[in-house]
């Protein structure tokens, strides 16, 4: 097993000599990232909780294991002995993926312990913030709907609730009194990825506007790590969930500085290499950091159409130690595309009407089961400016309709 911060050289797959990635979690990022891995000659073995992910259909080797049981997570890195895991979903034994670490059985990316911090919302808040000394809203955990309530008070209206551990949105509440607290609560136990019975509230921030920061620890020609940026990233969200991104988002140039220096702070913290999507709030020229993910980020899926090097193919080239190219190449835009039907085998009309608009692209990400509201694909857009690139992804979403075939 490899364990330093390069692979010194790539095996060729199916072999006794392959370089061996596993991702933990195969959904649309994953899937994106497999692909990356794949194109550089890696052995990719993709794993999640349920059978024909968008990553399972492109990897060498595919398992359906509970990722929160740490020992059928041991079992089968074990088994599979990885040179690198990789985790790409919150929901994973992340105690047990510390052990292994500890014990020199498996490298993590970025680190085990970067994982462990940033899987659920308490430890990286407390790292920035009480660490740190990064600037945040104020918050609060609670574990009961009492403690919930006192937060709530602490923090002040508005405020918004979260799982301590969910992705997507999924589990967010706003708050405007404390009418709205019992539905939080239950909403948060409902959405979270591991029902732990723990939730964050957060102070309302008035914010102009909310940024992902894609932040790259990558080796460079000195053989160091090195820190890049790509252009940052505006988006749009309704019920916590991201709908539109673009990239890039004007920002004051102090503004811009904060939010590079936030980022470097926290990355440099957390450690390893690859990607790490750092989102912030902006007001002015203030930055506030909000959360970490040490992993490609969904607002970032413009970048498959906006940056010379897709925010997959950085991470896939950084964490196997390789030179990496953070440029944004033209300004972008990504528009969700929604299931809209509860169902499996769904299809999707209008894919070609979508591409005849000018600089569009899409990609389906194969998902085995549709819900209405289940992201099952994005429509993305390049042009001469941000505006014109929304508009195009945009109506390139609107014109992909899914559909129950009879």
């Amino acid at each position: 097993m490899n364990k330093s911060n390069n692979i010194s050289r790539i095996g060729t797959p199916l072999s006794n000599i392959a370089t061996k990635v596993m991702l933990l979690g195969s959904g649309e990022l994953g899937k994106e990232v497999i692909i990356a891995l794949q194109r550089l000659g890696v052995e990719v073995i993709a794993v999640d909780r349920y059978a024909n992910a968008p990553g399972h259909q492109v990897a060498h080797r595919s398992y359906v294991i509970d990722m929160t049981d740490g020992v059928q997570l041991a079992a089968l890195i074990n088994q599979e002995k990885p040179d690198l895991v990789v985790p790409e979903i919150e929901a994973i034994a992340t105690a047990t993926l510390v052990e292994m670490e500890n014990a020199g059985s498996v490298r993590v990316v970025p680190t085990a312990r970067a994982t462990w911090l940033t899987m659920d919302r308490e430890g990286i808040r407390r790292l920035a913030a009480e660490e740190l000394g990064v600037a945040t809203s104020p918050y609060r955990f609670a574990d009961s709907l009492e403690e919930l309530q006192l937060g709530c008070t602490e923090v002040g209206f508005p405020c918004v609730v979260k799982p301590v551990m969910s992705s997507s949105g999924k589990g967010q509440s706003k708050l405007n009194g404390l009418d709205d607290v019992e539905t939080a609560w239950e909403t948060a136990a409902a959405g979270g990825r591991v029902n732990a019975g723990r939730v964050i509230v957060e102070g309302f921030i008035d914010f102009d506007y909310e940024i992902t920061l894609l932040t790259v620890r990558a080796i460079g020609a000195d053989g160091q790590i090195h820190t890049q940026f790509c252009e940052p990233i505006g988006h749009l969200q309704v019920n916590g969930d991201y709908v539109e991104s673009w990239q890039p988002q004007v920002m004051h140039p102090a503004a811009l500085q904060k939010a590079h220096d936030i980022a470097r702070r926290v990355t440099d913290n957390l450690g390893g290499l690859g990607l790490f999507g750092v989102e912030l709030f902006v007001k002015n020229d203030m930055v506030w950091f909000s959360e970490v993910s040490p992993r490609p980020h969904d607002t970032g899926m413009v970048t498959m159409i906006s940056q010379q090097q897709s925010e997959f193919e950085l991470h896939a080239k950084a964490i196997l130690g390789l030179p990496v190219n953070a440029a944004l190449k033209t300004p972008g835009a990504s528009a969700v595309i929604y299931g809209k039907h509860d169902g499996k085998a769904i299809a999707f009309e209008g894919v070609a009407d979508a591409l005849r608009i000018e600089g569009t692209d899409v990609r389906l990400f194969g998902k085995p089961e549709s819900f209405a509201k289940r992201r099952m694909g994005v429509a993305l857009a390049g042009a001469t400016d941000v505006d014109t690139a929304r508009s195009r992804a945009r109506e390139a979403a609107a014109l992909i309709k899914p559909v129950v075939p009879d």
